[in-house]
């Protein structure tokens, strides 16, 4: 496998980087390299993929209940 060196990585981004990775539970390595892949490997998904993810979204978050208070604070605290 090749490696590669970023250098100069703005102080901003790379904390942005390091929040998402924790996020999804990965090194900033493992994130770095789904994001170039998201970009470099990007493909058309079905409707029914967008479907089925949307789906189990839907089942992931459905212990966690917001309000449409919460929701429209979250909103002009511009958190969404």
């Amino acid at each position: 496998m090749a490696t590669v060196t970023v250098k100069n990585i703005p102080d901003e981004l790379y904390e942005r980087l390091k929040s998402v990775a924790e996020i999804n539970r990965r090194s900033i390595n493992s994130e770095i390299i789904m994001c170039i892949e998201n970009t470099v490997i990007s493909r058309r998904i079905t409707l029914d993929e967008e479907l089925e993810n949307a789906r189990q979204l839907r089942r992931l978050t459905a212990g966690y209940p917001i309000s449409a208070e919460e929701f429209n604070q979250a909103k002009a605290e511009d958190r969404l």
